[in-house]
This record gives structure tokens, C-alpha cells and sequence, in this order.
């Protein structure tokens, strides 16, 4: 015969292990209907004890029957109180709860002792909550026994040789009834908790992916300001080293301090670019082609093919990104030669192109034409497309070198 679940965690019929009550009853709702359980309990014993006492003539074998099931039911409590938690008095609940259906059903045989079947009632009640299947069915049937057996051995005739096992077999689908609440209860809370850690676990993954998505913003612009810089700080080295014209080399220097200022004013926008609304993408491209014009006075032209659409922030930055790599790729190893920026608006995919001469034969060759920073820049690019599941191609054709990005609608 197996102890209760109260202490220990079970296997459902199902194969399902369940945890034990004491390790799913915590909240105050469950102290509270456990603290009302027990007090209904208490008024019943009270309530039998003063209907058995109330008799004028009291049989000795219902005084032992009640005395004997009080003393179970106070082992019961100290049970199942959880500062009582030991695994030696949990697997003695079965055994104190088949004394009070044995004893009580001997005592109600008796004139006066029908009223101790409210208390095999009640223990039966609980061996099917919280005894394995077996044991409940084992509590029940032992109480169902003893009271035959008494009846067989006296010879009498009472509505307990059927309503003393009716009442035991409905005491113990009522508490079968009570554990698949119970176990409904917890299987509920724990959906709730797998919910509310999946719940966390998605926020920290949102979390990482804006960081991810900050560091590679910031990555771009910073690449874009230092690379624009590196040029204008070259420049003004070339004038002075070549050509001694000092002033010049202080209008470069003073466009330098101004690219550097900008690059910490736009790396302050980027952070909140994220989360804020962005221009739409026409009018980025061209802020971004007449800023590059007064910078390094080369003529660039924005077209814009297609009926236009709103694109998500992720889109816009992509190709505002690319744009400005392709631009200070082309100051750094084609200066002074015309840009060509379009943007196509078509019915399966977007596409912006950015093409712009190679000058002379020297610089068409040129191995560092791939990134501004080493090929780090366009490697960049490319892998912020490929999360938006498009693509990107760089390379000299014709004369020109041509950047290319598409995103699918």
C-alpha cells in the first residue's frame, strides 16, 4: 500500500509526473483552502462526536470506534501539516486513513454509531485525492470489509450492508474528482510559468538582437565619418607635401574638424534613428548626396524610378548605409569623378545603385577599391542585406565601379 502524494510527486494515470502538493500549494489562496479543508473536518468530528455522545446508551465499540478515529484524524493533521514534512509519518496517512474506514465501519453497525459514517466518508474522500489509485481502492475496500464482516458475524440486517459501501465508493470518485482538479490546477500554473519564462527569454533575445542591431549602426557610421575623414585628412597632407598652399590645407583640415563633429552628432542620431521615424528613403539619399557634394565637390545625381513605398527602418538604414559606403569609396579612390545614385521602386524587389567613374587606368586597377577600411565596409553591408533576405554586388564595369543593393519586397 503506497503513502500519499502529499510529500512526494506522483505519476498520474496518463504517465504524467505531477509535483506533490507540498511543493505546488505555496500561494496564499492554497494555504487558506487548505486551512477551510481542515476546519470542515474538525466541525464533522465535533458534529459526530456530539451526535454519538447524545445517545443514552452508548455501545463500548462505538466510544473505541470514535476515540480511535479522532486519534487518526489528529495523526492526519500532523500529517499533513508542512512543518511536520517527514517521509516516515507521509507513508503512514494510508494506514490512519484505512484504521478510520475500518473502525468506523464496525462502529456503524451499532445503534447509535451511524453517524461515524460521515467520517469514513470524509477519509475516503481524501484517499482519493491523495493516495495512489490503489491504495484509495484498498482504504475503501478494507472499510467495506470490516462493515460486512461485523454485520455477517452479528447477524443482523441494516441499510449499512449497502449504504456503507455507497457511501464509501462516493467518497472516493469525490476525491478522485478533487485530484484531477488539482492536478488541472498545477498543470495550469506550470503553462503559466513556461509561458512567463518564454516570455523573458523572448525579451532577452529582443534585447540582444537591438544591441546587435546599435553596435552594427554605430559600426556604420563611424566607418562612414572616419573613412570621409581619412580622406580629407590625406588631402590636406598631399597639398602641403605637394604643393606648399597652406591655406588650402587649412580649408581641408577645417572640413576634416567638421566631418569629425558631424560623425559624433550622427552617431548620437543613429542610436535614436532605431526607434524613432526616419525620413523617407528619396529624401535620405539626397541629403546624403548634396551633404557629400558640398564635402568634396563632386557632382552626384539621386534618381528615383518606380512608384514609390514606405520601406521598414531597417530597409531605410540598409541602403542609406550602403549609399554612404559607396560614397566614400568613391572619394577616397576616384575623387572629383561624377556619382550616379538610383533608386528603383519595382514590383517584386527595391534596388539602389550607386555608380561612379574610375578615372584613369591606375585607379580602375586598383586593389582597394572593394571597402573603404579594408573590405570590412561592403562585408558589412552585405551581411545587414542578408538579414533583410537581400543582396549585395560591388565591382568595375565599363569603366565604372558599381555598387548594387536589393531587398524583395
Amino acid at each position: 500500500m503506497r503513502g500519499p502524494a502529499d510529500r512526494e510527486s506522483t505519476t498520474t494515470e496518463s504517465g504524467t509526473r505531477t509535483p506533490g502538493r507540498a511543493a505546488a500549494m505555496t500561494s496564499d489562496t492554497e494555504h487558506m483552502m487548505r486551512r477551510i479543508t481542515w476546519a470542515v473536518r474538525a466541525g464533522a468530528l465535533v458534529g459526530v462526536g456530539l451526535f454519538v455522545f447524545s445517545e443514552q446508551v452508548i455501545p463500548p465499540s462505538v466510544i473505541i470506534a470514535f476515540v480511535v478515529a479522532g486519534l487518526m484524524v489528529g495523526l492526519w493533521a500532523l500529517i499533513e501539516n508542512p512543518a511536520t514534512d517527514h517521509p516516515g509519518l507521509t507513508r503512514l496517512l494510508a494506514y490512519a486513513l484505512a484504521t478510520v474506514t475500518v473502525v468506523c465501519g464496525i462502529a456503524s453497525v451499532a445503534p447509535s454509531g451511524g453517524s461515524l459514517v460521515v467520517l469514513g466518508l470524509i477519509a475516503t474522500i481524501s484517499a482519493g485525492s491523495d493516495a495512489s489509485v490503489t491504495a484509495g481502492w484498498t482504504i475503501a475496500g478494507l472499510g467495506v470489509l470490516a462493515a460486512e464482516t461485523t454485520i455477517l458475524i452479528e447477524g443482523t440486517s441494516s441499510w449499512i450492508t449497502i449504504g456503507y459501501p455507497l457511501i464509501l465508493l462516493v467518497g472516493l470518485l469525490l476525491g478522485y474528482n478533487r485530484r484531477s482538479y488539482r492536478v488541472q490546477a498545477e498543470q495550469s500554473a506550470a503553462l503559466l510559468a513556461n509561458a512567463e519564462q518564454l516570455r523573458v527569454e523572448q525579451d532577452q533575445i529582443a534585447t540582444l538582437h537591438e544591441r546587435n542591431r546599435i553596435a552594427r549602426e554605430i559600426h556604420d557610421v563611424l566607418a562612414h565619418s572616419l573613412g570621409a575623414l581619412g580622406v580629407q585628412v590625406r588631402a590636406a597632407s598631399a597639398v602641403l607635401t605637394d604643393q606648399r598652399d597652406i591655406d588650402r590645407a587649412l580649408d581641408l583640415l577645417d572640413q576634416a574638424h567638421r566631418l569629425a563633429k558631424d560623425g559624433l552628432t550622427e552617431t548620437r542620431r543613429a542610436v535614436h534613428a532605431l526607434r524613432a521615424d526616419t525620413p523617407a528613403l528619396p529624401d535620405g539619399l539626397a541629403e546624403l548626396s548634396a551633404a557629400h557634394e558640398r564635402r568634396h565637390h563632386t557632382p552626384v545625381t539621386v534618381r528615383v524610378d518606380g512608384e514609390q513605398r514606405p520601406l521598414s527602418v531597417d530597409c531605410d538604414l540598409a541602403f542609406v548605409r550602403t549609399a554612404q559606403e559607396a560614397l566614400v569609396n568613391a572619394a577616397k579612390h576616384a575623387p572629383q569623378q561624377p556619382i550616379d545614385i538610383h533608386l528603383g521602386y519595382g514590383d517584386v524587389s527595391t534596388t539602389l545603385t550607386v555608380t561612379n567613374s574610375l578615372g584613369d587606368s591606375a585607379t580602375r586597377t586598383s586593389p582597394d577599391l572593394e571597402s573603404v577600411n579594408g573590405g570590412y565596409g561592403l562585408t558589412g553591408m552585405r551581411e545587414r542585406l542578408m538579414l533583410l533576405r537581400g543582396t549585395l554586388t560591388a565591382g568595375a564595369h565599363d569603366g565604372s565601379w558599381t555598387v548594387g543593393a536589393r531587398v524583395p519586397r
